[in-house]
């Protein structure tokens, strides 16, 4: 007789069980199976919970498979041909996941270099963080850059924090630098804030000429918006200056964050929440909030639209970012800006010739959750286990029924 124990097969003797015991253990097993069912299907209803995310698996970088990503690398769109500009704190351009995607920057602090050393005193590296949300080659740490096609330009200033921290930081030098190097997006993950005073003028007449001129080459600029709350709004530079498309910070479930600033300037959100990164120090991975993320994002995107549509300007660039915003609004919201980042949409939605321009479709339907179909799946498999293990019990219970009587009458005379 052959019977099912511990997942193997034995052959002949007893194992000294009981037709009843037996059956109790039959059903711990049905309730194990039903655990696991509810887990696999709770997992796969988590966001972020989508085959073939990456990231650490406790911090996926949901917005992967909430944008597609996937999908969109397969159609073309990985940031080939742009190069992004980060001005921060210089990018470890020596850590494997980086190598080859770092070019010659500058560091204009008073230590000078390239900008391929990270500066930042804390071994988070914020340069070399942002950096790898932008364009990381995925590995063993699960870290993967958005726009992996695309070529990182690092501008090192000198920032709080930094090993060459300086009262002028040169962020105006920096912008012009990039722009006349080949930045097509330039992205600033930072922010001064201004006190009452200094607010009388959001911008500064020199960074404002700084972002005019990087405009006239044509190029696209992001900056953080802030981490200071809903109760502080106080200006912050550049975020404020005209031109600037200044981005808050939103969680996987697209609701805005609490640290995240709010400001009658602010242009859009984009996930800043719970978001992956590589550390300056190799072999480092960290999760961390803030719009400082959400700008990295916010500008990977607008790398892969033009890798996409190379022929856009800039201005038609960011204009198809905000006419394919989710939860869009007219006037800008201060806590959401005009709405919030959608990468699959903004290269994804159909456009129409008018006078040779490009314009960008504002009906597109939002694209199909592929964790529904996901979340079925989980559903089926885990159902259809307990049928089968509920058949085999029932089939344990009448054998064990049918035995006892066999026990009972006794053997035949």
């Amino acid at each position: 007789m052959l019977w099912l124990t511990s997942g193997r097969y034995r052959t002949g003797g007893s194992d000294g069980r009981t037709p009843r015991r037996r059956l109790a253990v039959l059903l711990a097993v049905l309730l194990a199976v039903l655990l696991a069912a509810l887990a696999s299907i709770a997992a796969a209803d988590a966001p972020g919970a989508v085959a073939g995310v990456p990231g650490p698996r406790n911090a996926p970088q949901y917005w992967f498979g909430q944008w597609h990503i996937d999908k969109l690398w397969r159609d073309g769109a990985r940031g080939q041909g742009v190069t992004i500009a980060e001005i921060d704190t210089g990018v470890n351009a020596a850590l494997p996941q980086l190598r080859g995607r770092v070019l010659p920057g500058t560091d204009l602090g008073r230590l000078g270099g390239d900008g391929r050393t990270d500066r930042d005193l804390d071994e988070f590296g914020h340069g070399t963080a942002m950096a790898s949300i932008m364009v990381a080659r995925r590995d063993r740490l699960g870290v993967s850059g958005l726009a992996p096609g695309a070529k990182l330009l690092p501008v090192a200033i000198a920032l709080r924090g930094t090993s060459d921290s300086a009262a002028n930081y040169h962020l105006p030098q920096a912008i012009r630098w990039a722009a006349g190097h080949g930045a097509r997006v330039i992205s600033m993950a930072l922010g001064e804030f201004r006190g009452q005073v200094e607010a009388s003028v959001a911008c500064p007449t020199d960074l404002q000429a700084a972002i005019v001129a990087a405009r006239s080459r044509g190029a696209v600029l992001f900056a953080s918006n802030g981490n200071r709350g809903a109760t502080d709004n106080g200006v912050e530079v550049p975020g404020a200056c005209r031109g600037v498309v200044s981005v808050g910070a939103v969680d996987r479930f697209g609701t805005v964050a609490d640290f995240s600033s709010r400001h009658r300037y602010l242009t859009m959100t984009a996930p800043g929440v719970d978001v992956a990164s590589l550390g300056r120090v190799p072999g480092s991975v960290y999760s961390g909030d803030g719009a400082s993320q959400a700008t990295s994002i916010a500008a990977a995107v607008a790398a892969l639209v033009w890798s996409k549509y190379p022929d856009l300007t800039g201005g038609e660039v960011v204009a198809r970012l905000i006419a394919t915003l989710d939860r869009r609004s007219a006037p800008a919201d201060p806590a959401y800006g005009y709405g919030t980042l959608n990468a699959y949409r903004a290269v994804t939605a159909p456009v129409t010739g008018a006078g040779g321009r490009r314009r960008t479709t504002l009906s597109t339907p939002q694209p199909p959750d592929h964790r529904r179909p996901l979340e079925r799946a989980a559903a089926l498999t885990g159902l259809s286990a307990l049928v089968v293990i509920a058949a085999l019990v029932a089939g344990a219970a009448r054998r064990a029924r049918r035995r006892s009587a066999t026990a009972r009458r006794g053997p035949p005379g």
